[in-house]
């Protein structure tokens, strides 16, 4: 890997923490919200639900046409726009302006994921995709470990405008490096169609039982690990009795032991296989899910190396599944094809976000009541993602490392 693989890898890190972040600080932060609105469960699971949906609309619209233009561009364009509606979530007086800012913010957000994962797979070969694919998702644990505890700190000193606030300062700052630092890329590019050759680009999808498969694993992945997440913070807090002041340290811990595990695990999934490395995270990652969701008078000490566990096994498996995800198509397809794979996720979070909302439920007593049941749902949707990772992209490790070496665009 040249040092200009290595500049653009953390540009993108760099704009992925931003994007990252901009949606994880919403979650911890329904212990402020629900008091400050005087809104219920389900009406927090809707704000955090409302960045999924239009991300997913925005996504799905996307695959029809950013397969025609340099990837660069699109990025820019839906960078941009999501920093207005993050900014836009900082000013925001009240709940309908808040959950209006926050469809703003998807919409041009649902561009972003995909133009990234295209990017990374373009410049990358299959067997190095992994370590790649690491070092961009490394950016979910340096959110977790700085991100998500200083906004929290931000909300506890100021208010929880500040976060969002923070995201639209930096990602200001992170354009021009995109501007100057980040090529053209267009080596992809095909020649712009019309209304029925756009309209080939689902098709396709719809008419090959392996793409289809491929994004209905992408989906059930995300639907299996957030299922647990938005009542993560109020969970610790009203059923465990632990102080607002500590609980960030969870994702403190975890982001610590996710940035170690992304690089790490995708160089051990370059090395003996995408696949192995996915079932054997899943697979232990359910004793964790069934702990977490269960956890009751367990001191706070043991709670950290739980989640630490789990945010190593939860980036293990999504490093692998991405990364094999991303060979299911040629390059010139591959642009559509991811949008309609970030689509397929948001769609995945957004309904484990209102199932959670629904399922979970505060009591009068002040208690988070049913958190267990959303564990139970996530376990079995990982074991589907299991079954589903074996039928899809068994062999594809060795099948790869068989075949004659392909061209890799190589940045100027």
């Amino acid at each position: 890997m040249n040092w200009k693989e290595r500049m653009i890898l953390l540009i993108l890190a760099a704009l992925n923490f931003t994007h990252i972040l901009d949606f994880m600080i919403m979650m911890p932060l329904g212990n402020y919200l629900m008091p400050y609105f005087h809104i219920d469960t389900r009406q927090f699971s809707w704000l955090v639900a409302a960045y999924s949906v239009s991300a997913a609309v925005s996504g799905f619209g996307a695959a029809f046409f950013v397969d025609q233009y340099d990837r660069k561009k699109i990025l820019l364009l839906g960078y941009s726009g999501f920093l207005l509606g993050t900014i836009a979530c900082g000013f925001a007086p009240n709940y309908f302006l808040l959950f209006s800012s926050r469809i703003i913010a998807g919409l041009f957000g649902g561009l972003i994921g995909a133009q990234v994962l295209s990017m990374v797979s373009d410049l990358f070969s299959y067997e190095r995709r992994a370590r790649a694919m690491g070092s961009i998702m490394s950016a979910f644990a340096v959110a977790s470990t700085f991100g998500v505890p200083f906004a929290l700190y931000l909300s506890n000193a100021y208010s929880w405008h500040a976060p969002f606030l923070l995201v639209g300062f930096l990602g200001i700052i992170i354009i021009p490096l995109i501007i100057y630092f980040i090529p053209p890329m267009t080596a992809h590019r095909i020649e712009k169609r019309g209304l029925r050759e756009s309209r080939q680009v689902l098709t396709t999808v719809l008419n090959q039982p392996r793409q289809r498969n491929a994004l209905l694993f992408s989906g059930m992945v995300m639907m299996g690990h957030f299922f647990i997440i938005p009542f993560i913070n109020p969970f610790m807090e009203l059923n465990n009795g632990f102080s607002r002041t500590i609980t960030p340290n969870i994702y403190l811990v975890g982001g610590i032991s996710s940035f170690a595990a992304a690089y790490i695990l995708g160089y051990i999934a370059d090395k003996y296989g995408k696949l192995r490395v996915f079932i054997s995270c899943v697979l232990l990652s359910l004793f964790l899910v069934f702990g977490i969701t269960n956890s009751t008078g367990i001191p706070f000490p043991v709670i950290l190396c739980m989640f630490s566990i789990w945010f190593i096994l939860s980036t293990g498996r999504g490093v692998t599944a991405q990364a094999m995800v991303s060979n299911i198509v040629p390059p010139e397809q591959r642009g559509g094809f991811m949008s309609f794979n970030s689509s397929i996720q948001q769609l995945g979070t957004t309904i484990a976000s209102l199932v959670a909302g629904f399922v979970v439920v505060k009591l009068p007593d002040g208690k988070i009541h049913h958190y267990d049941w959303v564990g139970y749902l996530s376990m079995v949707v990982l074991l589907g993602c299991v079954g589903l990772a074996i039928r899809l992209f068994k062999g594809s490790d060795k099948k790869s490392s068989e075949k004659i070496p392909v061209p890799v665009p190589v940045v100027e």
